[in-house]
């Protein structure tokens, strides 16, 4: 059971390569940047806060930006060995209270976008806008086989920094450091953090994926026209679900495409923040 958290106390600030740091009692780093009204950015498994540098820079301009590193990943403490999904966004709420956030926009990439699907759907109060980019939904049964296959082979094979960069990058001039950050932080992930997450990952995508029918916030679904995993098919039937949603497809580009076409998605995410907040 993880440790009880005091809401009340004050964030301890930290310091590390990359963005300054700030760490909150329950173990969770974060960068913060901005004024305005919040908006909370968490990244995809193997990666770290700095994956949303061209957001932080950009969205910053006009709102709170609040950019986490997932447990295990960058400097935040790890969940336990075999947490699920669940626990991922039972993690997320924890530190929405710690930072004393009512309502804040939530956008999330990969994984990231999986808990920000989880988070609106448990506490969809809480949520005023909700952008899921490169998320995965109900995947076929040929992905969801490799995808379990590739969590199972972490214990022995370890992490894979292969394979992400052929599935996630062209070779595109406007890949190329992108691929190279990509690669530096799958090198310097926690092993076991990873594994964790992976494995959250690999067996998630059916528990909250018939949640958005009843997700009556603005929700845009974001993604590459060549992601093999987070296809625009998975973004257009979500789209469809949500009583105010919609879908953006990048053509040329691939999984991380808010590394990779950044200018297109800061555009369409300044619009999805514009979006006035529905309700029923």
């Amino acid at each position: 059971m993880p440790n009880a958290i005091d809401p009340s106390a004050a964030p301890a600030p930290v310091s590390r390569p990359g963005y300054a740091r700030q760490k909150t009692p329950g173990g969770v780093a974060y960068f913060e940047a901005g004024e305005g009204q919040p908006l909370v950015l968490i990244h995809g498994v193997g990666m770290r806060l700095e994956a949303w540098e061209p957001q932080i820079a950009e969205l910053s301009k006009t709102s709170r930006i609040i950019a986490v590193d997932m447990p295990g990943h960058g400097e935040s403490d790890k969940l336990p060995s075999g947490s699920s999904i669940k626990d991922f966004v039972a993690w997320l709420g924890r530190f929405l209270d710690e930072m004393k956030l009512e309502r804040v926009s939530i956008a999330g990439h990969s994984m990231g976008a999986m808990i920000s699907g989880g988070v609106v759907a448990t506490f969809p109060e809480r949520i005023a806008r909700v952008a899921y980019l490169n998320g995965v939904y109900k995947r076929g049964p040929e992905a969801k086989a490799a995808v379990l296959a590739r969590a199972a082979s972490i214990a022995s094979e370890g992490v894979d920094k292969e394979g992400p960069l052929l599935r996630w990058f062209g070779d595109d001039p406007d890949s190329n450091r992108a691929r190279a950050l990509t690669r530096g932080w799958l090198e310097a992930v926690d092993p076991q953090g990873y594994a964790t997450a992976y494995g959250a990952f690999a067996a998630g995508d059916g528990v909250y994926s018939d949640c958005w029918s009843k997700v009556v916030c603005p929700a845009m679904f974001l993604t590459g026209d060549g992601d093999p995993n987070s296809t625009p098919e998975m973004a257009e039937s979500m789209a469809q679900q949500a009583v105010n949603g919609w879908a953006e497809i990048i053509k040329g580009h691939r999984h991380m495409v808010n590394m990779t076409a950044p200018d297109l998605v800061n555009q369409y995410m300044r619009h999805w923040l514009a979006t006035k907040e529905e309700t029923r």
